[in-house]
């Protein structure tokens, strides 16, 4: 679907947006290169319905179209709402196209997941397959995907050439990395992460086969780093598509503020970047001057801005609502609030995005508090647990040292009462996240995470706060996923349910 850009979602269902495919159609016959045979994605209507295509221009016409077959409907994708599935019906004149004498099949994205389809072509004499994807990023996805591209060959015996997208699209990455393999499943050029590029691959026939000759394979990165360039490519291009002309951030002194800093001047350029303190009668002395070496060390502007005066008015005009009552949540809220309301001020005023800094884990749990620090428009960690953020500061320190090592070593605070730090709510961090990876991403039950020797009150405790917050969750701005389950597309569960009042029961 590169013509329109993945995923469309509900545009799909309007008359007007697949006729104005039908118009990009005809442009593209006019001037593309008549001498070259291009494959192109978009969506159109047939008989049966509306259908994922991929058609090949040459000569000045479109030549050959095929049909997606295999409509992929879990985790974030669910193609079965817009379209009907391709047959070999739908390829009138055969499956393959003539590409320049040599016989070639076209697949697109889940057809490939599927070994029947490579099959088919195979035997329907097939001398190469190209299929085209737009294959979301998540954590060792391409050693999955090279790893499904040498089962297939080496179950077809025929090259394959897999073409992936580059680029954000709200919390979706797609990390390129397109590849292609010899008959053998061996790589024979891959291109590189996170970067739009042009890399021309030979094929040559000899002896009857298509030989692809050994083009450029590039690195693949470590797992932290092809994270982090996944959030600074996700951030880059929602600014970028939705206009903004820069992101504005509230920082902290606090771990999370500072990597979402990092990340932004890394994405965007440090003058497209504003960073502001709003300390209140809890911020300690060294979050201050942590919040300001950073932001100097990264040549971002800032500017302090201090709650204290917000805050009294709010606390005199509810004096009388608050009167007789011990302070709680709603007096930390308000701090946070008071922050919400001057970032978005910001916003308005100067055409900034607010990028909120609350990471998976306080999402999980509702750590966080509505219309006050998930005030934004973008949540650049939203998918990235507490102790991965950790690992993710000490990647970017070790290229150049920009968050104080203080930053790194002090216990979480929100800095919202006397001496608080999160541990006074929640479990430490790293007992948590490995509590959430097992109920959240693995799908475990409370007694296989018990069993795994974790304390019952604990986990019991964890789940029902991750049940109990969905009415957050749905209210929080988008964020980059980077893990095969994140908040958003990949879990959907209602608000209002009895769930976690079950999860809270003795067991």
């Amino acid at each position: 679907l590169v013509l329109t850009g993945y995923p469309p979602e509900d545009l799909l269902l309007r008359p007007g947006f697949v006729e104005q495919v039908e118009v990009a159609l005809a442009r593209l016959a006019h001037i593309l290169p008549a001498d070259r045979w291009v494959v192109v994605g978009y969506p159109r209507r047939r008989s049966a319905g509306l259908m994922n295509m991929a058609g090949v221009f040459h000569g000045g016409e479109l030549m050959f179209e095929y049909a997606k077959r295999a409509l992929p409907n879990y985790q974030v994708f669910d193609e079965r709402r817009y379209f009907v599935p391709g047959s070999q019906d739908d390829t009138p004149g055969g499956t393959l196209c003539d590409i320049a004498g040599l016989p070639v099949a076209l697949s697109i994205c889940e057809d490939l997941w599927e070994p029947e389809r490579c099959l088919e072509a195979a035997v329907a004499g097939a001398a190469l397959i190209i299929n085209l994807n737009a294959s979301p990023f998540h954590v060792g996805k391409q050693a999955e995907r090279l790893a499904l591209l040498r089962r297939r060959a080496l179950a077809t015996g025929l090259p394959l050439a897999y073409v992936n997208l580059v680029g954000g699209q709200d919390e979706l990455v797609f990390d390129g990395g397109s590849s292609v393999v010899d008959a053998a499943g061996r790589p024979c050029a891959v291109a590189s992460a996170f970067v739009d590029c042009l890399q021309v691959v030979r094929f040559e026939c000899k002896a009857g086969m298509v030989v692809s000759a050994m083009g450029e394979i590039a690195s693949w990165p470590e797992e932290d780093e092809e994270i982090y360039a996944a959030l600074c490519c996700g951030l880059r291009d929602y600014v970028a598509k939705n206009g903004f002309r820069g992101v504005v951030v509230g920082l902290s002194g606090g771990i999370d503020s500072a990597l979402t800093l990092a990340i932004a001047a890394d994405a965007l350029g440090s003058e497209r970047v504003e960073a502001v303190l709003m300390p209140s009668r809890y911020t300690a002395d060294i979050s201050i001057e942590d919040a300001v070496a950073e932001a100097e060390a990264l040549g971002v502007n800032h500017r302090n801005r201090p709650i204290e005066p917000i805050y009294r008015a709010f606390m005199d005009a509810l004096a009388e609502d608050f009167a007789g009552t011990e302070p709680n949540e709603a007096e930390e809220n308000l701090q946070a609030r008071c922050r919400g309301m001057l970032l978005m001020g910001l916003s308005n005023k100067c055409g900034l995005l607010v990028l909120t800094t609350g990471n998976k884990s306080e999402m999980a749990v509702g750590y966080s508090t509505l219309y006050g620090d998930m005030a934004g428009g973008f949540c650049v960690l939203k998918d990235v647990p507490k102790m991965r953020v950790y690992r993710l500061a000490q990647l970017r320190n070790r290229r150049a040292p920009v968050i104080p090592e203080r930053v790194l070593q002090r216990a979480p605070t929100a800095e919202l009462r006397p001496d608080q730090r999160d541990d006074d709510s929640l479990p430490l961090y790293p007992v948590l996240d490995e509590i959430l990876q097992r109920y959240v991403e693995g799908d475990e039950g409370m007694d296989d995470i018990v069993a795994a020797g974790f304390d019952v009150e604990q986990v019991r405790h964890v789940l029902s706060l991750v049940e109990r917050n969905e009415h957050k969750r749905s209210q929080a701005p988008v964020g980059v996923r980077i893990s095969s389950r994140a908040f958003g597309r990949d879990r959907r569960y209602p608000i209002t349910s009895g769930w976690w009042r079950a999860l809270s029961l003795p067991r």
